[in-house]
């Protein structure tokens, strides 16, 4: 796989991959619901949470950057054929994964916290396993999508990617869904890892400090 073909290749996963997680979802999120789901970026601007959302838009402005720079001469990694196919493989398994989380969310799925609603705890399924499967599963995308254009620009989208999902998830997402399920989502985060299984599990002290 040459370079230029890695890029169109990453260029079309990114953009079917994005039709589907954000545009499919949300448009079969308003048939079933009323709502396709959106919430926007949580907290005040310039707090953590408020951070965390706007890296997440910068990450997929990148990430859509990356393969575009490298077809107009951006400097990228050479990297043998197999490390590219890997990519692939792994940027379609993450973007599979995505979508297979936000249908087993099923009704409670949203982009963004409203602190004024009110979801279901998911907790089966992949849910099982990482208490996060959609920010794990899009993770894995971006580093598929990384291995098949390497560059500094791509390793940008992914460092802004990770950090914006741990601030999503730690500042805005777990008190969240402490307040609104209290001992539930206690027990749940105490027995199921954040974004890796058995890893980021939350011990019942710092639930009950959290709690308080």
């Amino acid at each position: 796989m040459t370079a230029d073909t890695g890029a169109f290749a990453a260029i079309g996963l990114y953009v079917v991959g994005c039709a589907v997680i954000f545009g499919w979802r949300s448009w079969r999120q308003r048939l079933d619901t009323g709502s396709a789901g959106f919430r926007g970026i949580s907290g005040a601007p310039g707090s953590a949470g408020w951070w965390g959302g706007v890296l997440f838009v910068v990450a997929l402005v990148l990430v859509a950057l990356a393969p575009v720079l490298a077809l107009v001469g951006d400097v990228t990694v050479t990297v043998p054929r197999w490390v590219a196919l890997v990519g692939v493989a792994v940027a379609v398994a993450g973007f599979a994964g995505v979508l297979l989380a936000q249908v087993a969310m099923g009704r409670s799925w949203r982009i963004g916290v409203d602190a004024a609603e009110r979801t279901d705890l998911v907790t089966a399924g992949v849910f099982a396993l990482v208490r996060n499967p959609i920010f794990t599963a899009m993770v894995t995308a971006v580093v598929g999508l990384t291995l098949m254009v390497p560059s500094l620009m791509s390793a940008l989208a992914l460092a802004a990617l990770i950090a914006a999902v741990q601030l999503q998830v730690r500042v805005v997402e777990e008190p969240y869904l402490l307040t609104v399920h209290g001992p539930t989502y206690a027990d749940y985060a105490a027995r199921v890892g954040r974004f890796i299984p058995a890893v980021g599990r939350l011990r019942p002290h710092r639930l009950k400090v959290r709690a308080a």
